[in-house]
């Protein structure tokens, strides 16, 4: 029962949430904490004018998120003193990295929340980068109005123009990209600044190189960050298991291990273009206006901006796609 925790009040965050319990940093210490059951419950208050009703419950909904606690968050807790705690208030989210939930009912998943970047990490080879995949880490990172860095990887093994014309696409629009190696050395330092200071979420396939990366930019790291990725391929849901590890020279960073695509959270095709940065200056100048579904109507200012290279027929492609 919620009523037979007692202590005192205090705040911290969420850095760490694992079956059921969350783990809280606060003063120094970690807290394990669970949850109070209003927490997973919406209160529904009548609408009328505040000075002429005393606020009273007209009914209780359960939350349309899978969890009300995210990785991130500043939440109040009744610390028992004993190492453990009851959360009973999320503080505001600055912001907020949310996708669909698996299943048929329309809930939404948030990842994680208060980060100040998105790093989506690819690889040059072995694998592939996958150009569509950044899209959607992109337009995930638009919804959700956070800054974005994309990181490439073991630019040792670059051959060719081909990756540096992808990039040029990105840079063009306005997205800062980081080139690395953990072999070479290139491109750690302006990681680290990169990084430092601020909270940073890591988005990418397995293989491209992040734990790598993490462990040239700050050595040992990649040990605790290996321990929750082989916990989240044993889970069902990956998101469970997500942690947030400090860095010793300022900042934070969340890994996202097993997160292909996030799948975007209440975005409808109507909004879909205004994702893309290339393509909001064209919005409403079409024949057909703000109607304008920019895939087949005539007059189509977006499509006129692909046919002139104004705006990359990939990144195009990718539209196209997730409108779909």
């Amino acid at each position: 029962m919620d009523n037979s925790h007692t202590g005192d009040m205090k705040s911290g965050r969420v850095f760490k949430k694992s079956l059921g319990q969350y783990f809280v940093k606060a003063d120094g210490r970690t807290v394990a904490c669970s949850i109070s059951s209003k927490l997973r419950k919406r209160l529904i208050y009548p609408v009328a004018d505040p000075s002429s009703i005393r606020p009273h419950v007209v009914s209780v909904k359960d939350i349309r998120t899978v969890d009300p606690i995210a990785v991130g968050d500043i939440v109040s807790f009744l610390d028992a003193g004993d190492g453990s705690g009851l959360i009973t208030e999320v503080q505001h989210r600055e912001t907020k990295l949310s996708r669909r939930a698996a299943g048929r009912k329309l809930r939404e998943q948030v990842i994680v929340v208060n980060i100040d970047q998105v790093v989506p990490v690819f690889s040059v080879a072995r694998p592939k980068p996958k150009w569509r995949l950044l899209d959607r880490y992109l337009t995930d990172a638009e919804a959700a109005e956070v800054p974005v860095l994309i990181c490439m990887t073991k630019m040792d093994l670059a051959k060719g123009e081909e990756v540096e014309e992808e990039l040029s696409v990105y840079e063009d629009i306005g997205y800062p990209v980081v080139r690395t190696s953990a072999v070479t050395g290139l491109g750690l330092e302006e990681a680290k600044e990169a990084l430092k200071g601020r909270v940073s979420v890591f988005l990418g396939k397995s293989g491209v190189g992040k734990t790598t990366l993490l462990n040239a930019i700050q050595p040992g790291l990649d040990l605790r960050v290996k321990e929750v990725s082989e916990a989240t391929r044993k889970g069902k849901h990956t998101t469970s298991h997500l942690e947030m590890f400090e860095l010793d020279f300022g900042g934070s960073v969340v890994d996202t291990p097993g997160m292909r695509e996030l799948g975007l959270w209440n975005i409808d095709d109507e909004h879909m273009a205004n994702l893309f940065r290339e393509m909001r200056p064209y919005i409403g100048q079409c024949r057909f206006g703000l109607d304008c579904s920019h895939t087949h109507e005539p007059g189509c200012a977006v499509k006129e901006a692909v046919k002139t290279g104004d705006i990359a027929e990939r990144r195009y492609e990718s539209y196209v796609r997730m409108r779909r």
